[in-house]
């Protein structure tokens, strides 16, 4: 059974749920298609590291637009991340063998996300990503990082039953 990152549920506005997540480490590689992305996390935790370790997985799978850290922002590339599981700190996450693979911890932070089933179609993702930022500016929140998708399923999970959301980070809740 694949382990989920624990949160806290602060606040619930309609279909958005405010929650207080803990710091995580992060894997992550940007660029490719989604598949490579993907593999290249899943070869790494199935151990293809420094220590040969076999990683547990932790949903959820996020992917989101990584976004350079210079000024004007013109555009990011598109990112996807393994969290990993909480045991693991900066000092003891295995190493990636492959440098495409970068790791990073993520402070505590609060996430306002909205929950959808089905495939994570790109239309499907833009209209609940529409439907939670109409959320945040009634209740006047300000978001302070990019949108991004969470998934918690496997590939192989039939479209009706999987669990998707979109996320970004707020503060002022």
């Amino acid at each position: 059974m694949t382990g989920t990152v624990p949160y806290t549920v602060t606040r619930k506005v309609g279909p958005v749920e405010f929650r207080k997540y803990p710091a995580i480490i992060l894997a992550s590689v940007s660029g490719g298609s989604e598949e490579e992305r993907f593999s290249l996390l899943y070869r790494y935790i199935t151990g293809q590291n420094r220590t040969s370790t076999q990683i547990p997985m932790t949903a959820p799978v996020i992917t989101g637009e990584k976004i350079p850290m210079t000024s004007p922002v013109i555009s990011g590339e598109d990112e996807m991340s393994f969290v990993m599981p909480s045991e693991y700190t900066e000092a003891t996450v295995p190493e990636p063998l492959d440098p495409r693979i970068t790791l990073r911890r993520v402070t505590e932070r609060t996430i306002a996300a909205i929950r959808f089933s089905g495939t994570a179609e790109e239309k499907i993702v833009r209209e609940m990503t529409r439907r939670l930022l109409a959320v945040l500016e009634q209740e006047k929140i300000t978001v302070i990082a990019p949108p991004f998708l969470m998934r918690y399923n496997s590939p192989w999970t039939p479209g009706f039953l999987r669990r998707n959301e979109v996320g970004v980070e707020v503060s002022g809740t």
